[in-house]
């Protein structure tokens, strides 16, 4: 019996009693899990790594953010074509496939990055709630652990209540970023000319840092497994044609889906820099100091309040994504099924232990730091998802003709290798002080 709240409804009908085929579903039944996967790449670890990138660099990071994000919709695209032709997610392919040892470790560094990033929306949270009612961060921490069970409490009124309360969510935060943006009136010419990547990337340590932190918030590899997961049941032991009809269906809803998102990746980068850079304070790497000087520079109140509004949106959406993951990680690698609202309560233990250590030792400015650090965790534990994605979904007698092979996969592997080499670069800068 599937118990899975989130799961899409299947992509063909029963075929009727006298023995008829059903019609191939509608393809709005495919849409959804695009957009939870979407809700995971504009979490407050984007929001963390964008407004540093903007306020210290101006627009040359957006090139990053970018390239981060056509990586992430080339390898999410591969994950749902590997979830839907296999019908099994990646963590149950690396269960099956690799060692016990092996499928230990790799569940443990998934495990740890799933905490990194909970950790970073419980911070993002625990900030807006500071910005927005005035509390401290101790008091947000913990009212963000509530505000996580509140929405996983929706899952009761069934599947399509709790999407469309993430969708409304993600529009509202779209809605800001216009109001934003507006009121920022940013040199688009230099946020185009940003887009081009610079050599500057591997030299500049600083950005070294944050191009590897805006990967880790954009790639995220827990929503490698997320999306596997979500799509598997789609087209299980289906005909050619009901496959292809599946496929068009799902990379409609992802391509669809993380577009949106890379839009507002940009958006927060493009203000960081219109508002921030271009006014002389490059030092804003903090949320709550860039929720104080946003509105006296674009000149309005409303500016601060719908900043710190979308940020509370993002935090508590991303929590639905963080939440499904670890659920999935844990019964893929070890078979080992707990209810979503023990899930929720064990991830959000583990994440709350080094934001309020973070908030207590440092305030809000350490819980900032700790927002970017959690996201070059998640780079670092990348490839660890990207290479047996890569290897499985190109496996000839895993994927039979549905196989990744040609440009995607020459890209993919080019993917793989890129984050490969800016964490190398990273690890040897923090290793040599440089």
């Amino acid at each position: 019996m599937n118990t899975n709240p989130f799961a899409l409804r299947p992509n063909r009908r029963r075929p009727p009693q006298g023995g008829e085929p059903g019609r191939p579903a509608h393809w709005f039944s495919f849409v959804g899990a695009g957009a939870l996967i979407a809700v995971g790449y504009m979490d407050p670890g984007n929001w963390a790594t964008a407004l540093a990138g903007g306020a210290s660099y101006g627009y040359r990071l957006l090139s990053v953010v970018l390239l981060s994000s056509l990586m992430a919709m080339l390898l999410q695209w591969i994950s749902s074509r590997l979830g839907l032709v296999t019908g099994r997610d990646l963590a149950q392919l690396c269960r099956e496939r690799n060692s016990r040892a092996a499928t230990v470790f790799l569940w443990i560094t998934s495990e740890i990055a799933i905490i990194a990033c909970d950790v970073a929306e419980v911070v993002g949270s625990a900030v807006a709630l500071q910005l927005l009612l005035g509390v401290s961060l101790t008091v947000g921490v913990l009212l963000s652990a509530v505000g996580t069970l509140a929405m996983l409490a929706l899952q009761q009124y069934g599947r399509r209540t709790l999407e469309a309360v993430v969708v409304l969510l993600i529009l509202f935060v779209g809605m800001c970023f216009v109001v934003e943006l507006a009121l920022a009136r940013p040199d688009w010419h230099a946020a185009l000319a940003g887009t081009v990547p610079s050599s500057e990337l591997l030299r500049n340590a600083g950005m070294v840092w944050l191009a590897a932190g805006i990967l880790g918030a954009t790639v995220m590899p827990h929503n490698l497994y997320l999306h596997s997961a979500l799509v598997k049941q789609h087209a299980p032991g289906g005909t050619r044609a009901e496959i292809a009809h599946a496929l068009r269906g799902v990379n409609f809803d992802t391509f669809g889906s993380l577009s949106f998102a890379f839009v507002i990746n940009a958006a927060l980068l493009i203000l960081a820099a219109a508002v921030f850079y271009a006014n002389g304070h490059r030092n804003v790497t903090d949320l709550a100091d860039a929720h104080r000087l946003i509105a006296p520079i674009v000149g309005s109140r409303w500016a601060s309040i719908l900043f710190a509004a979308a940020l509370l949106a993002c935090g508590l959406n991303a929590t639905v994504t963080g939440t499904l993951a670890g659920q999935v990680v844990m019964e893929g690698f070890l078979r080992l099924r707990l209810p979503r609202w023990q899930r929720a309560l064990l991830t959000r233990a583990l994440a709350m232990g080094p934001a309020l250590l973070a908030v207590a030792l440092f305030g809000p400015h350490g819980s900032n730091q700790l927002l970017v650090a959690s996201q070059v965790v998640l780079s670092l534990q990348l490839p660890l998802a990207v290479v047996p994605l890569i290897r499985y979904a190109s496996d000839p007698l895993l994927m039979h003709d549905w196989r990744v092979r040609g440009v995607p996969l020459l890209l993919a592997w080019l993917c793989a290798v890129a984050i490969l080499v800016l964490n190398g670069v990273l690890v040897w800068q923090v290793a040599t002080g440089s």
